[in-house]
């Protein structure tokens, strides 16, 4: 049976916690005030799609592909995408939760982040060339092995970042946020 392929429609406050979003391949759809948490969305296809005050927290993403996918007032605690696939994988969040979220290995060479909040995310190895985050709390972010190149960390707040373990060259920080880099050090700036 082949997957159906669903164009230019708006979902507008569908629960998707007891019923699945059906397989398929989703274009340039808006998904208004829908609740995905828990559900199954292994698999699916989102093209050029939009999600505006949805909440996706700990839904599966195993083989999801997220091609120009925007997030806007979304809650996604939890979310592994480093389990999406990563063929043309292309984001971007605002004002959303994405507390304890997983981005490991994963490659977002200019993906924004703006006013959101990513406490005990996990960026390992991932590659955020370019990437901005601004005003972003990034408190308890894991940044291990990340390509931190030129990406934009200005307006982003309580983040530690080790640049010993992190490649950052161009990378952009406000004078008040350098402490931020001297955390390993366990020195009192003032």
């Amino acid at each position: 049976m082949a997957e159906s392929i669903i164009e230019d429609e708006v979902f507008e406050r569908v629960d998707y916690t007891n019923r699945a979003l059906p397989k398929g391949e989703y274009e340039h759809c808006t998904f208004l005030n829908c609740d995905f948490s828990g559900s199954d969305l292994a698999g699916v296809v989102f093209m050029e799609c939009t999600f505006r005050e949805c909440n996706l927290s700990m839904a599966n993403l195993r083989g999801t592909a997220l091609k120009d996918v925007k997030f806007s007032n979304c809650k996604l605690l939890g979310l592994s995408f480093n389990n999406c696939s990563s063929f043309l994988l292309s984001v971007g969040f605002e004002d959303c939760v994405l507390n304890l979220a997983s981005f490991y290995k994963l490659k977002l060479k200019n993906t924004a982040f703006k006013n959101c909040s990513l406490r005990e995310a996990d960026f390992t190895e991932a590659d955020l060339t370019k990437a901005s985050f601004e005003n972003c709390d990034l408190a308890s972010v894991t940044f291990d092995g990340s390509v931190l190149e030129k990406a934009d960390f200005r307006m982003a707040y309580n983040y530690s970042i080790n640049p010993e373990n992190n490649r950052m060259k161009g990378a952009r920080f406000s004078a008040d946020g350098l402490a931020g880099l001297l955390d390993k050090y366990k020195l009192v700036i003032s």
